[in-house]
């Protein structure tokens, strides 16, 4: 009978034990211990990114310092030219419906973020350096305080990066400025695509202001439809760059196309940063082409 007794207390020893890790620890606002996502895989490969645009920094979440874990943490004034390289990790249901640092509502299946130190909302390019994805998500809460961590991703985000199953990964964080990253983009929409293999050879005409073109290669920044916007480009990478700049014109039948070209290129090592550095200054899709 004792046997049977001591059997029992264990049993419910053991039960009360695992009850108790789904709990949250006394004094939390969460009802769940123990971060997770939802109780079964959703698809949020249509999730569009966030789109960047021109906001005031919030009331809530920008204090110029604050205490966390005994720690204090500084907030970045601006968040202009800020870029870092670490380690990055997720979180989900536990946060769900949970105000964020500024005031609104987690939601773990929008394009968020939460940010040390960067102003809330900051807008980030988020690149996941194992397999190369990336994002484009809004900050809005404050966090990770992990040795190790610069950024925290929503539930869809983390899903798109590709880094739900490990948890963390390392990653490239670069601030967006919403100005010159929608000035691109209307830019790009007034060009017309271009497959280099069949691009004439030489051009027709050349209306560089720095002499014709000599064979090689270069770097197509864009093209477009108004010669008054392909000299505005050039004119603004001219001051970025040091390579020559061009804008040549390309007789087609539906009318002209100016194209603005960097080079020419000694070699790919040198077509790769600047590349890079076109990525970072808003210019997606530059390409090398030959002449």
């Amino acid at each position: 009978m004792k046997i049977m007794i001591l059997a029992l207390s264990i049993a419910a020893l053991l039960l009360s034990g695992c009850t108790n890790t789904s709990k949250p620890s006394s004094g939390s606002r969460y009802s769940i211990k123990h971060d997770h996502g939802p109780s079964a895989p959703v698809d949020v490969s249509n999730v569009p990114d966030a789109v960047p645009k021109v906001e005031p920094k919030s009331r809530g979440g920008n204090k110029s310092t604050y205490k966390v874990l005994g720690k204090r943490y500084s907030v970045l004034p601006a968040s202009d030219g800020y870029r870092e390289i670490g380690g990055a990790s997720w979180y989900g249901n536990k946060f769900h419906g949970h105000l964020t640092s500024n005031g609104e509502t987690y939601d773990m299946y929008k394009m968020t973020a939460a940010h040390k130190s960067l102003p809330i909302p900051t807008y980030v390019k988020v690149t996941n350096l194992k397999n190369g994805r990336q994002v484009i998500v809004r900050v809005n809460d404050r966090g990770p305080f992990h040795k190790g961590r610069i950024i925290d991703l929503s539930y869809a985000a983390a899903s798109k990066l590709g880094m739900l199953r490990s948890g963390t990964a390392r990653v490239e964080v670069e601030a967006i400025n919403p100005v010159t990253w929608n000035a691109s983009k209307i830019i790009a929409s007034s060009a017309t695509k271009i497959v280099p293999d069949t691009l004439p050879k030489p051009l027709r005409t050349n209306v560089s202001s720095k002499g014709v073109l000599a064979a090689g290669s270069y770097l197509q920044v864009g093209a477009y439809s108004l010669e008054a916007s392909a000299r505005k480009v050039a004119s603004q990478l001219d001051n970025d760059f040091t390579i020559d700049t061009h804008v040549n014109n390309l007789e087609r039948a539906s009318g002209s196309l100016y194209r603005v070209l960097l080079g020419p290129v000694v070699n790919r090592t040198e077509a790769d940063n600047m590349i890079e550095k076109l990525t970072q200054r808003g210019f997606l899709g530059a390409h090398l082409v030959n002449f």
